[in-house]
């Protein structure tokens, strides 16, 4: 064969492979003895910090070329100065990726300001949880249901503006009437959670029922935690007496529907993604070694003991699910932008 003839072949077979949806052997190459950085938006000991370090101990084998996998906390701004970095300043070249918060997926489509990418133009490698957020007060606090918020005030402790523990407070006062007072400026789960053993605050302004469980154990274990209301698409399994927001609001006209895009932007719990201008096979090698990583018998083992919810979507899901909700009709945002306390851009 001439050289010509094989070079040709070369390329033939590497077009093949790609439109069979197969992985390029270049993308497989281009992991062997790099490293990947995995990106949190918090401080080190909450729930989002420990998923991602729990994923960065099985992501890499399923990686062709098993690359390093090291984590870096990055708080601030409730997951804005992460996110900010991977679309800006992170490499794009498949070797960072970032847990993005799941509040700024409310924060684009309401006209929030602070986001220098659209969740659009980022790369959706995979999301590890569907799990509802549910909003708790320490067992010391004088609320213990939705009816005593309504008259008592309770202070919510939150790591920043984009945070769900920040939004999810406002859209309650704004739905039902309660009378949260949101206190922004924690680093990260953990310090919220001291807080409120100390009496510094009534409670949290939403966190998923397995990321408590895994990182406040004793205190659920010891009922010192008390649920209020949850919102998602359906009940954390261990909670079916506490209130759905969608429960709370069905069928008003007006706040039922704001009521559902809010859920569905909480279901995706805990998204996955990589920087925009990443290549396309690195993407595919990527997802591929996610939701492997999702099945694999040692990561599940691990998750179970630590109490770590998993109920995966694939990368392509996260991606159609994250147009969805920025395709929201106009009207369900205006009335958003009013529950939150925002005027848009």
């Amino acid at each position: 064969m001439s050289r010509g003839m094989g070079i040709r072949a070369f390329h033939a077979l590497s077009l093949g492979l790609y439109l069979s949806g197969a992985t390029p052997v270049l993308a497989q190459d281009f992991y062997a003895g790099r490293t990947i950085t995995l990106s949190t938006h918090t401080g080190p000991g909450g729930g989002y910090d420990t998923l991602i370090r729990l994923i960065s101990r099985h992501l890499g084998k399923h990686i062709p070329g098993s690359p390093s996998i090291i984590v870096t906390n990055q708080p601030g701004a409730g997951g804005l100065t992460a996110f900010n970095y991977a679309a800006r300043i992170a490499p794009q070249d498949g070797t960072f990726l970032t847990l993005v918060g799941q509040g700024l997926l409310i924060f684009e489509p309401t006209g929030q300001a602070g986001l220098q990418a659209s969740l659009g133009d980022m790369n959706w490698i995979g999301n590890s949880s569907q799990s509802p957020n549910v909003t708790a007060v320490w067992h010391t606090s004088p609320v213990k249901t939705v009816d005593d918020a309504k008259r008592v005030e309770a202070t919510m402790g939150s790591t920043g503006a984009g945070a769900p523990d920040a939004q999810m407070p406002r859209v309650y006062n704004a739905l039902l009437g309660t009378r949260f007072k949101v206190v922004t400026g924690y680093t990260g789960g953990a310090q919220i959670n001291l807080a409120m053993e100390r009496g510094e605050l009534d409670g949290r302004g939403t966190n998923t029922w397995p990321s408590y469980k895994s990182t406040f154990a004793d205190a659920v274990r010891e009922r010192k935690l008390v649920p209020l209301v949850q919102i998602g698409l359906k009940k954390d399994p261990d909670l079916p007496d506490v209130p759905l927001l969608t429960d709370l609001v069905a069928g008003d006209a007006q706040r039922e529907p704001v009521a559902r895009f809010l859920s569905l932007t909480t279901a995706i719990s805990r998204p996955l993604a990589a920087p925009p201008r990443v290549p396309a096979e690195r993407v595919a090698v990527l997802r591929r070694a996610f939701d492997a990583t999702m099945r694999d018998p040692a990561f599940l083992a691990e998750a179970a003991r630590m109490q770590v919810d998993i109920d995966p979507m694939t990368g392509e899901e996260v991606e159609t699910a994250i147009r969805q909700v920025l395709s929201t009709p106009a009207d369900v945002i205006a009335r958003t932008q009013t529950a939150l306390g925002t005027s848009g851009p």
